[in-house]
């Protein structure tokens, strides 16, 4: 009997082979699926995965997305949810968030313990996740309705102790992200910083805009790169 590779697993596998993955985030409610399939055809050639969510997003938009992209493509579909109410069984992965690099107990515990009644009867694959919210120079949704600050970009120490943290604490996968639409991404110094620590994959998001962006956070260390506005807007440059 062939034993099947969960989605970790594969993640942890193209880490240790250094095999870049490359993920575009898909906020729900900008979604059109109408455009849907120009949208995917149009999809980086080495896109491995997707994500799904968005800091605020209108009750059951999620699962509507989730099944339309779904029926178009065959890449795995993982949710990067805001709070508990943007979960979908049709998923195939759930990064179960903690906002580590806040004080906010509503985003440390409470929507997971809210999201609970919804997970425990799937067949999601739920991955523990520490996310670390670093200023991207301007302020982002996710300050807004984490009610968060982010950690300063030059406080690198902070930066590479709350990662590790996240670590000690049983966190499968680190999150990096500047927020939705910053100005700058995650700088390659904090990358290489927080990689260097780390003993589990490294995903690195918010501000890429760009190839040359996004092959210095992998030439930094990051495992898994995540395009969002960018490539929503068609601003993404070759």
């Amino acid at each position: 009997m062939i034993e099947v590779q969960s989605y970790l697993e594969e993640i942890q596998q193209a880490s240790r082979e250094q095999r870049k993955l490359l993920s575009v985030l898909i906020d729900p409610d900008k979604f059109e699926e109408n455009r849907a399939l120009d949208f995917f055809q149009k999809l980086p050639e080495k896109t491995t995965h997707v994500f799904v969510g968005g800091s605020t997003v209108e009750e059951g938009r999620t699962c509507e997305v989730v099944k339309a992209i779904k029926n178009l493509i065959n890449l795995p579909v993982l949710l990067f949810p805001g709070d508990h109410s943007q979960i979908s069984a049709y998923a195939d992965v759930l990064l179960f968030l903690s906002l580590i690099s806040g004080r906010n107990p509503e985003f440390l515990i409470e929507q997971q313990v809210r999201s609970v009644e919804k997970i425990r009867n799937t067949d999601l694959e739920i991955i523990p996740t520490g996310y670390i919210l670093i200023d991207g120079g301007k302020e982002t949704s996710v300050e807004k309705v984490s009610n968060t600050k982010p950690l300063d970009k030059d406080n690198i120490i902070q930066i590479v102790n709350t990662a590790l943290a996240g670590q000690y604490s049983g966190k499968k996968l680190i999150y990096l992200e500047s927020g939705s639409g910053a100005k700058f991404p995650v700088s390659a110094d904090i990358i290489r910083s927080v990689r260097s620590v780390l003993d589990i994959p490294l995903i690195v998001g918010g501000g890429i805009r760009s190839k040359s962006q996004l092959q210095e956070a992998y030439d930094a260390g990051a495992d898994l790169v995540v395009i969002g506005t960018a490539f929503e807007n068609g601003s993404f440059q070759s």
